[in-house]
């Protein structure tokens, strides 16, 4: 730990030194067009900066226009691409005056269009050119402290080393060989010889206009091209593309194009200028701002924090020849290890293996104090070979390790650490290239953990809403499965649901809402609570739908949903399906047919006030199995539905209706994945034994108790259970119906049902008030004796809502039980 420490200080003691060294290094070797990034690359490794450039006299003296910058774009920081020389910004001072201008948070907040704003989290230093042209040097740090002395004295020797060159006349300058200047305006372009040979031009045969060369690529790689120039795109920061062109000769070529955008001046216009070349020979030789480039478009589609370290991984390890690189996320004080390349534990040290835990290590930050120190200081620390650290750190890197904090919003999102076996000479450009990936991928990894966060609290949510378990049904057994998306990682509004309802009726419901993210799971979670409790109440299944409609038209949500209803009498073998905007049903029949059933079905819900819902009879023999699936199993971006339908109905027709979980799980092998997918199966078998019914409508005469006794007497008789029990329902029934006609109004109708040895009866009306359970009942009372009466004597009893009214039951078990 003091080794490393002693390290540390001696490096701010050197930098100055460092910075004279390396910027002497650059100058002496042969001028090139990148030197000045080069150079400004420099003020990210030495002087801890997170974005540098160069602001320089344009084609109007009296603007300041970015002419280079390396780093981070500086549009994260509120910079422009240009200031006039008059202005209070800090460029222009710095031009003006000759002197340096050094800016904490809160001076850069005074500063911000006049007014005091809240203070940023960066510090700004403004430092005047040396050149003949004037301009200024400009660069941020992440910092509260600002810049230090010795940093400052390295940001002092870097303007030096700048040199901007004065700019002359537009027309006198004469492209090089490989280079374009593009007038925005008129759409002339002036190119190299080494371009025109490229393309296959001559010379002679080029007339000058950029539609010329736009005529030769090839049309799937133009509006790629294009957006160079698009208004959206255009900026002073650095494009690179591949693009193709078609040569005369018929052949192929890749080009190479790198180019920026440089402002006109009072009556002149932008120019895009920059170079292209043969894609083959820089392909192996690619910059490193085309890396960093490449890598934080990569990250700006990073979903996850897996996707983060992926793309670390992929913009890294091959360019740099690592060895190993691991991204970790910083949780309290231990390093939680999300992606590791290698992913074997074997190529990790021995206190990293002793720290396994399931797929990725949990390490200790107190076992590392080196790292720890590099988290504390929030700057790349690199250490060549035979550096002298603990055990956690040293078998990652024996021939060099670098250490990337990674910030974000003002703290560590987490550490990178890149490890080589053989020793390692790191190069500026490599110092510079890590700095500036560690700031993308702190930022990234801070979305992606809120992501994941959000992406795990909406399935949690969403498997909540789910059926936990499907219940046991009579003849008949159902499985359901439920596969989220893979691609987006967002949750849908797919779900399903199994209802068993009175008088062995089952409902199956299927349903899809719109959307993809936590507000259309809260709403799959209400439409299917909806869909259950007016399925309970007894109403007939085009009645459920269309109250489910209703609901969500009330409910003033942008949001619609499809869904499948299906009421299967498990006696009879029938069923009524009622479909809303959704797949049809496919039903599989005992001899291994298969059948698309055309339901005529009404729109999705939500969508129209006066929509109407009809029912679909069905047939259904032993042996059938149903299906009800929601369209990301049949639909994709290269499926349409008929063909998915096909699909579905061939893949149930080979299934083993033995094995319903194993047809399921093969039904799912092929599906797309782009859309949440919700699969119901139901294999009716018909119930081995059928219930006993009879029914009696209750009319209101003056004998209206007696009437409904002896019908009880008959059936009871007939059926031959034995005289307690018949008794007992005589009693059950004569208190049963009293209540019903004294208390309620409408039609009274008295069902006897028998299963077994347990029958079952129920008196329905039409008011939905349940029946009081007195809490205690007096001498003098006279009302409540007939409900205690019922649970005295019943096996069980209850109420359930039936069509507007409701259902008072009473269950006893014969002798013989």
């Amino acid at each position: 730990m003091a080794n490393v420490a002693s390290e540390g200080a001696a490096v701010r003691r050197t930098g100055a030194g460092r910075a004279e060294h390396v910027l002497a290094t650059l100058m002496a070797a042969p001028a090139s067009d990148d030197r000045l990034r080069r150079v400004l690359e420099q003020a990210l490794v030495l002087a801890g900066a997170s974005f540098a450039g160069v602001y320089a006299p344009g084609d109007d003296p009296a603007v300041l226009c970015l002419a280079e910058s390396a780093g981070l774009p500086g549009s994260l920081y509120g910079l422009r691409d240009g200031y006039p020389t008059g202005g209070g910004a800090p460029v222009a001072e710095a031009h003006r005056t000759g002197r340096p201008v050094w800016l904490a948070p809160a001076d850069v907040a005074d500063r911000a269009e006049g007014r005091r704003t809240p203070a940023p989290d960066f510090s700004l230093a403004a430092l005047p050119l040396a050149g003949p042209g004037g301009g200024a040097l400009l660069a941020v740090a992440e910092r509260p402290g600002g810049f230090d002395a010795g940093e400052r004295a390295t940001l002092e020797l870097i303007a030096r080393a700048v040199a901007v060159p004065e700019p002359g006349p537009a027309d006198s300058r004469e492209p090089a060989a490989d280079a374009f200047s593009l007038a925005m305006d008129t759409g002339r372009v002036e190119v190299g010889d080494e371009i025109l040979r490229l393309f296959g031009i001559g010379r002679d045969e080029f007339d000058g206009k950029v539609e010329t060369l736009l005529g030769l690529t090839v049309p799937e790689d133009l509006p790629s091209l294009m957006s160079v120039v698009e208004p959206d795109h255009m900026s002073l920061d650095e494009r690179e593309l591949e693009f193709r062109v078609r040569r005369p000769s018929g052949g192929l070529r890749w080009l190479r194009l790198r180019g920026r955008l440089v402002p006109g001046g009072e009556g002149r216009p932008a120019r895009l200028v920059g170079t292209v070349a043969d894609a083959t020979k820089l392909r192996s030789d690619v910059t490193d701002v085309a890396r960093v480039q490449r890598l934080a478009a990569d990250l700006a589609t990073a979903g996850t924090v897996k996707d983060v370290g992926h793309a670390v991984v992929d913009a890294l390890r091959k360019p740099l020849r690592a060895d190993r690189i691991a991204l970790a996320e910083l949780e309290n004080d231990r390093l939680v290890v999300t992606v590791l390349d290698p992913p074997e534990p074997e190529a990790w040290p021995e206190l990293w293996r002793a720290e396994w835990r399931g797929e990725w290590p949990d390490a200790p930050v107190r076992a590392m104090p080196a790292l720890a120190a590099a988290l504390r200081d929030g700057r790349a620390h690199i250490w060549p070979a035979g550096s002298v650290l603990e055990p956690g750190l040293s078998g990652v890197g024996p021939g060099g390790l670098a250490v990337l904090p990674l910030p974000a919003g003002g703290r560590m999102a987490g550490a990178c650490l890149i490890g080589w076996d053989r020793p390692h000479e790191f190069a500026p450009d490599e110092r510079a290239l890590l700095t500036a990936c560690a700031a993308l991928a702190g930022q990234a990894l801070r979305r992606a953990h809120a992501f994941d966060a959000e992406h795990e609290l909406v399935g949690m949510l969403q498997r909540t809403l789910l059926p936990h378990r499907l219940p046991r049904l009579p003849g008949a057994k159902a499985v359901a499965r439920y596969l989220p998306a893979t691609e987006g990682l967002e949750v849908g509004g797919d779900w399903y649901d199994v209802i068993p309802l009175a008088d062995n009726h089952v409902a199956f419901v299927i349903g899809d809402v719109q959307g993809h993210n936590a507000g259309a799971a809260t709403l799959m979670g209400q439409m299917r609570t909806a869909l259950r409790a007016y399925a309970a109440e007894g109403h007939p299944p085009d009645v459920v739908v269309a109250h489910a409609n209703r609901l969500l038209l009330d409910m003033e949500t942008d949001l619609f949903a499809t869904c499948v209803y299906v009421d299967i009498d498990m006696e009879q073998g029938t069923a009524l399906c009622v479909r809303a905007g959704h797949p049809q049903p496919v039903l599989r029949h005992p001899d291994g047919s298969t059948e698309t059933v055309q339901a005529e079905g009404g729109p999705p819900l939500g969508v129209l006030t006066r929509a109407e819902y009809p029912m679909t009879p069905l047939k259904l023999r032993p042996g059938t199995v149903l299906a009800l699936t929601t369209d990301g199993l049949v639909e994709s971006s290269g499926t349409d539905l008929d063909t998915g339908m096909d699909r579905l109905a061939r893949d149930l027709a080979a299934a083993d209706p033995a094995h319903l979980g194993r047809t399921a799980d093969a039904l799912l092998a092929g599906a797309h994945r782009g859309d949440d997918v919700a699969l119901l199966l139901v294999r009716y078998d018909g119930m081995a034994v059928r219930p006993r019914r009879e029914s009696w409508s209750v009319w209101r005469v003056p004998e209206a108790v007696r009437h409904a006794r002896r019908f009880v007497r008959r059936t009871l008789r007939a059926w031959e259970l034995p005289k307690d029990t018949a008794d007992t329902a005589l009693l059950v029934v004569s208190e049963l119906v009293t209540n019903a006609l004294v208390h309620t109004e409408g039609q009274v109708r008295l069902d006897l049902s028998l299963v077994g040895h347990r029958l079952r009866i129920a008196v329905t009306d039409s008011s939905p008030r349940g029946p009081l359970k007195p809490t205690s009942v007096g001498w003098e009372a006279t009302g409540g004796r007939g409900v205690l009466l019922v649970e005295a004597v019943s096996h069980a009893w209850g109420t359930v809502p039936v069509s507007g009214g409701k259902q008072v039951w009473a269950e006893l078990v014969t002798d013989g039980t």
